[in-house]
């Protein structure tokens, strides 16, 4: 039967087998690529991963963890980003959902820029703000927020007459019902579709950080990788989708404590 629920003992035996056939996985690619090729560096083995591994945490000549300063810049311009592309978001969609003026005036324009791959602008970028950590987090906030202002936008929409009129007649403000009806309503809404947009705003942040970056996660895997040091390449993006899938879960949870009535 379509949709129909299974017990959640079952969902998480389930969850943890599909981690363990990607494990086994790649255990047994690794093993037959070496099978072939005893000295093969493309499809590292754990004990080469790990050897990886320590090789990002401990100092380099210069005296330097490659692993922390990597963590410390990538996801300062990461996090930074995404704060400016969501803030700015839900003004934007905001104010776009609740008046007619500025959805004439707006929905064009972010329909428009929408369109824009950044990775595509990256020149722009360059000579308006240079190549410094203000590229990374322009980029970011450029890719992300104007996807999710409309999605916003479209959330508030949605918010039913019902609750506006009740709101109005109780004799709220407009300041009031933006506030505590609209915003409240829409609020889980907007924290699914920044969830959406963790993978697209780190694919972004990478793809600038090895075109011109000099740390960061994108300018390791990129110098790494033409080293053909597979064994720190890989775990450098298994960090990253562990991150992400962290960040991910982290907003599911905020999402049942601020919106424990909202259910999909």
């Amino acid at each position: 039967m379509i949709r129909k629920p299974i017990k959640k003992t079952w969902s998480i035996i389930l969850g943890i087998l599909s981690v363990i056939v990607l494990i086994g996985g790649y255990t047994y690619l690794s093993h037959m690529q070496h099978k072939a090729n005893p000295d093969d560096t493309t499809i590292p083995t754990w004990r080469q991963l790990s050897q990886g591994v320590k090789k990002a945490l401990k100092k380099d000549r210069s005296g330097e963890r490659w692993f922390p300063e990597d963590v410390k810049a990538t996801f300062f311009r990461l996090f930074l980003g995404l704060f400016l592309a969501i803030l700015g978001a839900l003004v934007i969609g905001v104010i776009m959902g609740c008046f007619k003026i500025a959805e004439s005036f707006l929905v064009p324009p972010l329909s428009l820029l929408a369109k824009v791959p950044p990775t595509a602008a990256l020149a722009v970028f360059f000579v308006m703000v240079g190549t410094g950590t203000n590229m990374y987090i322009v980029m970011i906030a450029f890719g992300v927020l104007p996807i999710l202002a409309q999605s916003v936008y479209l959330s508030v929409k949605d918010v039913p007459e019902e609750l506006l009129n009740k709101a109005y007649t109780l004799g709220a403000s407009h300041a009031e019902v933006i506030w505590n009806i609209i915003v409240r309503f829409i609020l889980p809404k907007m924290i699914d579709a920044v969830r959406l947009q963790i993978g697209p705003a780190m694919v972004y942040l990478i793809a600038a950080e090895m075109l011109c970056g000099d740390v960061g996660f994108g300018y390791r895997i990129r110098l790494q990788s033409r080293l053909l040091n597979m064994n720190v390449v890989y775990p450098y993006l298994a960090f990253l989708a562990g991150f992400g899938f962290a960040m991910d879960f982290g907003l599911r949870v905020l999402q049942k404590v601020v919106s424990p009535w909202y259910s999909r």
